[in-house]
């Protein structure tokens, strides 16, 4: 039965691995991930999407804006088409800042965060019989995953 775990690299890790070690487990492969190099890009591609709209709020608050000042154009000078598509206009833009600082917000923390995901992957290779001894020890022990597959042992 291999039994796969998740994590951070902290001494936990370490003390897992020789608690296992002392229960005569010695199938132990320990894999360490590599963190993502590149900065999350802001803006999409027409072949690669994120799922975050920037102009959703933009378009929303266009539509209100629009409305307002095309209402109050009949009052104003210029009348109403100018002034509902002044309205769209900086409702818009509005939305689309507020969208834009919300997200480079939100890439800030998760650049804080980083340090919070799975770093090391760790497979142990053990019996049936020490399948539930072996996973509370890797709960016990701060695991941020774990996994079992039932298969033969070497």
């Amino acid at each position: 039965m291999q039994i796969f775990a998740t994590f951070e690299h902290s001494t936990f890790l370490e003390m897992v691995i020789s608690q296992l070690e002392e229960k005569g487990i010695q199938n132990i492969f320990a894999v360490p991930l590599d963190s993502r190099a590149e900065e999350r890009k802001l803006f999409d591609t027409l072949h690669r999407s994120d799922g975050v709209s920037l102009t959703q709020t933009g378009l929303f608050l266009a539509v209100i804006f629009s409305t307002i000042g095309a209402s109050r154009g009949f009052v104003l000078d210029w009348g109403p088409i100018y002034w509902g598509l002044i309205g769209a206009g900086f409702g818009f833009l509005l939305g689309f800042l507020f969208d834009l600082i919300f997200q480079k917000r939100r890439m800030k923390k998760e650049k804080i965060l980083k340090g919070r995901v799975s770093e090391v992957i760790l497979i142990v290779e053990c019996e049936e019989s020490q399948n539930e001894q072996v996973e509370k020890l890797l709960w016990d022990n701060l695991a941020l995953g774990v996994a079992k597959i039932k298969g033969e042992t070497s």
